[in-house]
């Protein structure tokens, strides 16, 4: 099988599963009191300094579930009145948060451009009574699409000037990205990013910027610590960007030759490791079921919402026009992926339309 649907899912890092089996054997519970349970909150909060420290993090970090649960936290407890969301957020976000005020994107031209929360609409919104929290998220699971590009961040300076609080949901982060200066709170998931399922972690620069609510976690969550998963996500964030298998280069070559047959789409700034290519006469899901048949995995839109018949949010929220966004796929690459799996990938995909 070839798998190139690394954004739902991507195998875990040898370094990782390493580091899980030793969480495994270190089986006392870190809030116990005891030598044992002291030995293991000592080896829990020394992986939450190195994934700090991987991350590039100078404040505080609350390890959960993932980042479903991570977002939930931050949209609901965060110190804020209000909740605003950009239009192509995650399902997660908008299952954490469904009366949060919808900031819409502003629409890509030929050249690209766009594909960031439209400035004026989050002005306007950044002037209601009430302090916001907003949730922008750094790459789009279905498009690639980085609604913060490291080069500029006017939303973020638009939030802080009206004095709320900037969420990034960075679950989808590349090796060659890093967490967008200026963050209130961020979310990542240990699945998406070569750990295991089961452990995220949220971001925040201070605990004083979140309600409190558990047992654990400083307060701030309940439920025994997932000790074998945090050791995996320290571990697996200390070695992914060295072990991925394709270069930027790769990459970029791959995209090039996907655009010999239809198009890719280029909302705005684009992630190299997310792309969707965009059939020239078949639909997402025929494209799905041809590809399949080659022992080639992968998706149309997030695997949270690719099971739907609906035409997708997101296509919507980026403004894709409808007919096109029914003919598009999601191609994601993982750690794992080589050169040669983006040749066969591309190969079959000409040989689909030859």
């Amino acid at each position: 099988m070839l798998y190139l649907d690394h954004a739902a899912t991507t195998p875990m890092l040898p370094a990782a599963s390493e580091a899980l089996a030793r969480g495994f054997a270190m089986w006392a519970n870190p809030s116990s009191p005891h030598a044992a349970g002291r030995k293991a909150r000592a080896a829990l909060e020394d992986a939450r300094e190195r994934t700090k420290q991987a991350l590039g993090w100078q404040g505080e970090l609350i390890f959960t579930s993932g980042a479903s649960e991570a977002l939930a936290i931050a949209l609901n407890r965060a110190t804020a009145d209000r909740q605003i969301v950009s239009a192509v957020e995650h399902d997660s976000v908008f299952r954490a948060a469904p009366d949060a005020e919808i900031a819409a994107v502003s629409k890509a031209g030929p050249d690209g451009g766009g594909g960031v929360i439209d400035p004026a609409l989050l002005d306007e919104a950044l002037t209601r009574p009430g302090r916001a929290v907003v949730a922008i998220q750094l790459t789009n699971p279905e498009t690639g699409t980085c609604l913060l590009p490291s080069a500029c961040n006017p939303a973020i300076t638009a939030v802080h000037q009206a004095g709320g609080l900037v969420l990034c949901d960075a679950s989808q982060m590349s090796p060659q990205q890093n967490l967008p200066d200026g963050v209130d709170m961020a979310v990542i998931s240990a699945h998406k990013l070569g750990g295991p399922i089961g452990i995220g972690a949220l971001l925040l620069r201070d605990f004083a910027m979140l309600e409190p609510g558990g047992g654990q976690e400083r307060g701030y969550r309940s439920g025994t610590e997932n000790l074998p998963g945090a050791l995996a996500l320290a571990a697996a964030l200390e070695v992914r960007p060295s072990a991925w298998l394709t270069t930027p280069e790769h990459q970029s070559a791959f995209r090039n030759r996907l655009l010999r047959v239809g198009d890719v789409l280029n909302l705005g700034s684009q992630t190299r490791h997310i792309l969707a290519p965009v059939s020239p006469e078949y639909s997402a899901n025929a494209l799905l079921i041809r590809l399949d048949s080659r022992g080639i995995a992968v998706s149309a839109g997030s695997a949270c919402s690719s099971g739907s018949l609906k035409t997708s949010r997101v296509m919507a929220g980026f403004g894709v026009d409808p007919d096109i966004a029914r003919r598009v796929i999601r191609v994601s690459i993982g750690w794992s992926t080589t050169a040669a799996d983006l040749d066969m990938f591309a190969a079959a995909w000409e040989d689909i339309h030859a």
